[in-house]
């Protein structure tokens, strides 16, 4: 493990750059170097660093001067009490400072800041302690991940921060750890390994500190595992209890809390045989963690079936597959099951429960009296408010655009648009399901303002095809979900695809009434992927845009009051603070993530690939937001000639679409987070391009072999789809020249390219 302890004004290495004819070939992670001695007399004061305990998380609203945890304080509505930037002096908020981060990933942290210091996380799960004053970096951790788990993460190698106590500070690292850190020093506490390593398990999502436990899920159901949520004791980082959230596959205990309601209720809801038995079930804990402290429980959010398609997944029982995609609350202090709620159940879509919980008391009693609820935007599209003592479904509607269902019955289950189950390809009638797999809200975190009653959801419209992959056998480790995505992609895309699939990709901005169940009012994005939120007490809602503009409404009205370009996707929540009496806004950027990798092409000329940074806001702030140096972009050219007949072009774009696009996108686009395929040097020669497809050449860069699912003929038909994409033109979509006989020579000698994978 790698700390680096450095002085307040030692400057961090210059970003190396290499311009290889593609914006992903100019930026790659590199190492802190070694830092000097550092001089004692010049080093802050850190006396009481991270000096959190109990008492201080649960009056954390009294102190808004720090932001405590991820999500700002237990109830993590992400509301501020400060008012020093307000609408009147706004205008005046200007950049203090920016910290580079090193890399040309996806950046979804909001950093902490307790005790005089910021710590935020970037790619790999790096953690840094910054000056949230000056941005002057204390220390950096470096977990030393090895880059080949970057395979097993579905949605980039990203980071939504750590949690701090007792003088340490907790991070989830993406390849299984849960590391506790000394807040002053830097150095490694312990370290526990909180997955089967062998499977491809991720963590990705903020830990949460409850009764001297820190909590952390898991990620990778798309690639076949099996979720739960863990404590863990903060001294010791023994295991505390464990709440596994889909069946162990022989219906057997687990020794674990969850042991009795699987015995009880949820094993009869899942069939015997089927692909889960084999995959895991999937059902990962990945993000929204809650403490409810008046209930003393822990609600969290879980996520899809693995595989996705129920039918390959769970094939001889119509069960409702608990507890994937649900809202379930335990115990705090034994993880005990307390109750559920089943946002979709049997999901077939990927339409995860993990997405932002916060807890409120709203006025729902016919005389105006308040009930605590615990309230959810989950990816299926429906805004769902829950008693938070008993899970009782009190409301759910619709707040943003669906076709899969009408509403919700009775009973909270939704009432099912027949056509969302029909993915028999020898039935499928082309209906275009709303929401995609990206949800019509993801990550992103919500927030709330109070006073108003408003919380504010960062939505999102795309549209999805369903299609079972009759192709589909299981395939650990790699993309495993049953459904299709090559169904109905043209080989040769007509003229104007892309431009009406960006502008098919809609995103808003929904302030939304949790006791009226409606919109009040909403803001129109360019994009669909629109960043997290941050509420304040003098009426500012603040968020990041994937174009790089940062932008400040009136949370009473929708109204913009400022805005500044980051040059850099800036999609994570913000948080604020205080220091001396002066109000600052943060906000990390960096431009990748799930929707970047696969989806990136719709907007690819919207953001560029720059370097993640975190930057800071003052009123009067005297900083700079440099932008990408774009002289050191070379434009991309095709390095081949296209090759290969109809039948092998044709193959070579199922193979694709199966295990390339999700993070090479789309159409063979990539979106300059990772290398551009049809650009790619490797492109010139089929012993080349298998060195890395099937030997695995570049497995030290994240960029694994794949000779357990393709052969050498299906890796060459890859590179002769991926050659004919190159010489697609994307702006008009002229067809490609007619395919020639003969391949380019193998003699040719690739250029290595920079950057992560390939």
């Amino acid at each position: 493990m790698k700390s680096v302890r450095l002085i307040a004004t030692a400057a961090l290495s210059a970003l190396m750059l290499a311009a290889c004819g593609n914006p992903s070939d100019t930026v790659e992670d590199v190492e802190t170097p070694p830092a000097p001695p550092v001089d004692e007399a010049e080093a802050p004061d850190t006396t009481g660093t991270a000096d959190v305990d109990e008492a201080r998380l649960l009056a954390a609203a009294d102190t808004p001067q720090e932001w405590l945890t991820y999500n700002g304080t237990y109830d993590e509505q992400r509301h501020s009490g400060l008012t020093g930037i307000t609408k009147d002096n706004i205008s005046e908020l200007a950049p203090a400072w920016t910290y580079d981060l090193k890399t040309g990933r996806g950046i979804e942290s909001t950093p902490i800041v307790v005790d005089g210091v910021m710590y935020v996380t970037s790619t790999w799960s790096v953690v840094y302690a910054l000056d949230p004053v000056t941005g002057d970096a204390l220390w950096v951790y470096d977990p030393e991940v090895d880059k080949s788990v970057g395979v097993n993460a579905c949605c980039d190698v990203v980071n939504r921060g750590v949690a701090v106590y007792d003088g340490k500070v907790f991070v989830g690292v993406i390849d299984g750890r849960l590391e506790a850190i000394d807040a002053k020093s830097g150095e490694m506490v312990w370290s526990k390994v909180t997955v089967d390593q062998s499977k491809p398990y991720t963590i990705t999502g903020a830990p949460r500190i409850v009764k001297g436990n820190v909590l952390i899920g898991n990620g990778g159901a798309e690639l076949g595992v099996r979720g739960y949520l863990s404590a863990y004791d903060t001294e010791t980082g023994d295991l505390s209890w464990r709440f596994y959230t889909v069946p162990n596959p022989n219906k057997e205990p687990d020794g674990a809390a969850s042991d009795a309601i699987f015995e009880e209720l949820a094993n009869d809801t899942w069939g015997d045989d089927g692909a889960w038995v084999t995959d895991g079930g999937g059902g990962t804990v990945w993000d929204s963690i809650v403490y409810d402290t008046e209930n003393d429980q822990v609600i969290f959010g879980v996520g899809n079936g693995s595989p996705w398609n129920a039918d390959l997944r769970d094939p001889n029982s119509d069960g409702d597959n608990l507890f994937v995609s649900s809202i379930v609350a335990v115990d705090a202090d034994t993880g005990e099951y307390k109750w559920h709620y089943q946002t979709t159940p049997r999901d077939n879509w990927d339409y995860t429960a993990t997405q932002h919980i916060m807890l409120a008391d709203l006025p729902l009693g016919e005389n105006g009296e308040t009930r605590r609820v615990a309230m959810q935007a989950p990816k299926n599209g429906f805004f769902y408010v829950v008693d938070a003592a008993t899970g009782e479904l009190i409301s759910g509607e619709p707040y943003a655009a669906i076709n899969w269902a009408e509403g919700l019955d009775e009973d909270g289950r939704p009432i099912e648009n027949p056509e969302a189950r029909n993915n028999d390809p020898a039935t499928y009638t082309g209906f275009v399901q709303v929401p995609a797999p990206y949800g019509a809200h993801n990550w992103h975190p919500m927030a709330m303002n109070p006073d108003l009653g408003l919380v504010y959801i960062p939505a999102m419209e795309l549209g999805q095809a369903y299609v079972a992959d009759p192709r589909f056998k299981s395939k650990p480790a790699k993309w495993n979900t049953g459904m299709d995505f090559s169904a109905g992609m043209p080989l040769r895309y007509p003229e104007g695809t892309v431009q009406a699939l960006r502008a098919a990709a809609k995103g808003t901005l929904v302030a939304w009434d949790p006791v009226a169940q409606e919109a009040r009012w909403t803001v129109e994005h360019d994009a669909a992927w629109n960043g997290g939120l941050l509420s304040t007490a003098s009426g500012i809602v603040f968020q990041g845009k994937l174009d790089g503009s940062f932008v400040a409404y009136d949370a009473a009205t929708g109204d913009e009051l400022w805005s500044e370009q980051l040059h850099s996707g800036a999609l994570s929540g913000p948080g604020t603070f205080e220091v001396d009496g002066d109000q600052y806004v943060t906000i990390t950027t960096g431009w990748g993530h799930a929707y970047g990798l696969a989806a990136g092409f719709l907007f690819k000329d919207t953001v560029p690939p720059a370097v993640g940074k975190v930057i800071t806001f003052k009123l009067g702030g005297e900083g700079e937001i440099e932008p990408l140096d774009t002289d050191l972009i070379v434009a991309p050219e095709p390095k081949a000639d296209p090759f290969g007949d109809e039948e092998m072009l044709q193959a070579g774009l199922i193979h694709y679409s199966r295990n390339c696009a999700v993070c090479h996108g789309m159409l063979g686009i990539s979106s300059g987070v990772l290398p551009d395929l049809r650009w790619s040097t490797y492109t010139a020669s089929a012993e080349a391009w298998k060195g890395v497809v099937i030997d695995g050449n570049l497995a030290a860069n994240g960029m694994v072999s794949f000779s357990d699912v393709l052969t050498p003929e299906d890796v060459e038909a890859v590179r002769a789809y991926v050659v004919t994409q190159a010489h697609m033109n994307e702006d008009t979509a002229a067809p490609a020249e007619d395919a020639v006989e003969a391949p380019p020579s193998d003699d040719a000698e690739p250029e290595m390219e920079a950057g992560e994978g390939d």
